[in-house]
């Protein structure tokens, strides 16, 4: 019997990834992965040699972060990173079965006895990213899954905007298109009213100014507004006030780095 089949079924282990996602060196050195991502979990990723990513590039860059501060027990050109289908556009739903075919291939290294660690391109994989898909092909499959803490931008902005922490929904990216992406933002404000509750929206970081202008442009004056942009990195910041207030102290915002976007009605 071979050492891997007398094993255990192996996990799929949720790794956090830091929010900098490869902060351009010319910015200045990256920060110490330390002080975002906890020491028992960057023990866990040095130990690990299978890897489901997002991006394979940005996982190296992690890698290498790691064994500056736990040697890996695998070389990295040893590393076996392999990376998840891109969702299908426009959310469609056809071809699912193909899907799940290659979702179920990624996760044969637990089935064989070896832990996965599945990873983003920043924060927690799973919560706003597509690696949810993987980790319920991994609950189908009965493996199990373990979720290690470390960071997400939409909970940091949550807590540093002041706004209501008890209830709150995450509205993902709103449509593009410009009527469409009024009228969601005036429906998602009326259930912030009508429930009392956080709304909260990111956007790819180049169209971060056209979301803010549209926020402060359709929102009621009295919703209060909040920005936080580039947590975790030096010079991030998070800032709130009311939509009137923004409206007389215009906002400057980078395009190339991620902003979270919350707001309350009164």
């Amino acid at each position: 019997m071979s050492q891997a089949s007398s094993r255990r079924t192996g996990r799929l282990l949720l790794i956090p990834n830091t929010l900098d996602l490869g902060h351009a060196e010319e910015d200045g050195p990256l920060p110490d992965i330390r002080m975002v991502i906890p020491h028992g979990v960057i023990e866990t990723a040095a130990s690990l040699s299978h890897w489901v990513a997002e991006n394979a590039k940005t996982t190296r860059a992690f890698l290498k972060r790691v064994s500056e501060v736990v040697p890996l027990q695998t070389p990295m050109q040893e590393q076996r990173i392999e990376v998840l289908p891109r969702p299908a556009k426009g959310g469609a739903k056809g071809g699912q079965g193909d899907a799940g075919e290659v979702l179920l291939n990624l996760l044969l290294p637990a089935l064989e006895g070896h832990d996965i660690g599945l990873i983003s391109e920043a924060g927690l994989p799973g919560v706003a990213d597509p690696g949810s898909a993987l980790v319920k092909a991994a609950h189908q499959a009965g493996i199990e899954v373990v979720p290690f803490s470390g960071p997400t931008s939409l909970l940091l902005a949550l807590a540093a905007s002041g706004l209501h922490g008890q209830s709150f929904a995450f509205a993902g990216y709103l449509p593009t298109e410009t009527a469409q992406r009024a009228q969601r933002i005036k429906d998602l404000e009326t259930q912030s009213r009508r429930a009392h509750q956080t709304q909260i929206a990111i956007e790819t970081p180049y169209r971060n100014v056209a979301l803010w202008e549209a926020l402060v442009q359709h929102l009621q004056p009295t919703t209060q507004l909040s920005v936080a942009c580039g947590l975790t990195l030096p010079g991030g910041f998070a800032r709130t006030a009311t939509v009137a207030r923004w409206r007389e102290q215009p906002l400057a915002l980078p395009d190339k780095v991620p902003a979270v976007f919350s707001w309350l009605a009164a």
